[in-house]
């Protein structure tokens, strides 16, 4: 693990301090926190996902609806990187952080259960997740891994044990509305937290991009670590402009190590 630059070390003991005086500090995570355990994002120039332009085609309701062949091809690669990925330092530092009590709520774009895995609790998955299939038929849901495992290794299309139907991701694809419960749950979060930590996230997909402000616009404080600028750098108390598997665990160190 490298050194921090020497202006992010300054930045680490404002952190801190944020973290230990808050009462209801909550993260947003984007897919810039899982890039270290080997997903890609959505927009980084030349491997990001949508950086291939049949991408964001593919990957809508409407393809799977009409042709959900399509959409399993492109999806196969994907899901075997998600399937087989293991948390990085980030995940495993914002569990730390929550199972020592300095955080509440983890509010995710990400499908890639990466959050549970390292040991996060009280997880609001913005986007779905891969955890669960749906038919598209009899609306049954099953655990996706009996599933995903022989569609990984063979290319076999999962189907509904029950009524033969193809079974749907339970993700959000280019056409679906965001799942009403998650975006309630996040919404109220954001207004209670007096600090939000976003985290790999580009800020640029609405209407998860308005959740900071929604903490901003009641007096809390911001923290950004994301590798890219976002829209809310301008109005963040601090930003690291570093990988966040990088900064977090030296974060989480210092709040832990010093409370």
């Amino acid at each position: 693990m490298r050194r921090l630059a020497s202006q992010s070390i300054k930045k680490l003991d404002i952190a801190k301090k944020l973290f230990q005086q808050a009462k209801h500090p909550v993260v947003l995570t984007g897919a810039g926190i899982s890039t270290p355990s080997g997903i890609p994002d959505f927009r980084s120039e030349g491997t990001g996902l949508w950086a291939k332009s049949e991408a964001m085609e593919v990957a809508s309701l409407n393809t799977f609806r009409y042709d959900p062949t399509l959409f399993y091809k492109w999806f196969r690669s994907l899901a075997n990187q998600i399937v087989n990925a293991l948390p990085n330092d980030a995940h495993l530092a914002l569990a730390q952080l929550q199972q020592a009590g300095y955080l509440q709520t983890v509010i995710t774009q990400n499908i890639d259960i990466l959050h549970q895995k390292a040991g996060s609790e009280n997880v609001i998955e913005m986007h779905g997740t891969l955890r669960t299939l749906s038919c598209t038929q009899c609306f049954r849901q099953v655990e996706a891994e009996p599933f995903l495992v022989p569609f990984i290794r063979d290319g076999r299309i999962p189907h509904c044990d029950a009524c033969g139907a193809v079974l749907k991701p339970d993700v959000i694809l280019f056409g679906e509305q965001l799942p009403q419960k998650a975006w309630y749950a996040a919404r109220s979060a954001a207004r209670q937290a007096d600090l939000m930590l976003v985290v790999g996230s580009s800020l640029e997909v609405l209407p998860v991009a308005g959740l900071p402000m929604q903490t901003l616009d009641r007096g809390g404080h911001l923290i950004i670590i994301n590798q890219t600028q976002t829209y809310l750098d301008v109005r963040a108390d601090l930003v690291f402009s570093e990988d966040a598997a990088e900064v977090l665990p030296k974060l989480v160190k210092e709040v832990v190590a010093h409370a």
